[in-house]
């Protein structure tokens, strides 16, 4: 099983390049959740990571270890918001990982550790393009709201678009 922890502040170096890495890095090309094709570009650094966890009070960003001195070969952001709702995002598992049910795992470890502290909902937002991915999380009791938000064009924190039509669909599920 592995080790659950908050990234401490002089790990977010290894939480960035391994979030980079899954996404749009050349490892992502071996697992299924690179967004290469969609958005070029980083998908976060170190700095940003702190500026967030700054800003947010109550929210955390996992990791998912072997051993306490490992680097992390997973992470997901965990947020709390009104009416005992927390969003989850940045779900990451290396790609040498992921196909093993590491992804479910850190999922579910989310998941509890919202529960444990009064979470009654779980949101986060998929790219609208990705039907795989949204397909997955359906499987895991996720549903689709109807709501969308628009893709922050412009904002190279978040990637360099390669097309024009992306945006955020809501998804959610009852704990």
């Amino acid at each position: 099983m592995p080790i659950l922890a908050p990234a401490a502040d002089h790990e977010l170096a290894d939480v960035a390049a391994l979030v980079n890495s899954a996404y749009r890095g050349e490892l992502a090309a071996t697992g299924w959740t690179s967004e290469s094709y969609l958005l070029g570009g980083q998908r976060t650094d170190e700095d940003s990571l702190r500026e967030d966890l700054a800003a947010k009070p109550g929210a955390s960003l996992l990791t998912f270890r072997d051993t306490p001195d490992a680097k992390p070969f997973a992470c997901a952001w965990l947020e709390p918001q009104a009416d005992d709702v927390w969003y989850v995002g940045m779900i990451t598992v290396t790609p040498p990982r992921q196909a093993g049910g590491m992804g479910r795992t850190v999922l579910e470890a989310c998941e509890a550790h919202a529960r444990a502290r009064g979470g009654k909902v779980m949101r986060m937002t998929v790219i609208s393009v990705r039907d795989t991915l949204i397909a997955w999380y359906e499987r895991r009791g996720y549903r689709l709201t109807g709501e969308t938000q628009p893709f922050p064009y412009g904002d190279e924190r978040f990637g360099l678009p390669q097309r024009d039509d992306l945006a955020f669909v809501v998804m959610e599920k009852g704990l």
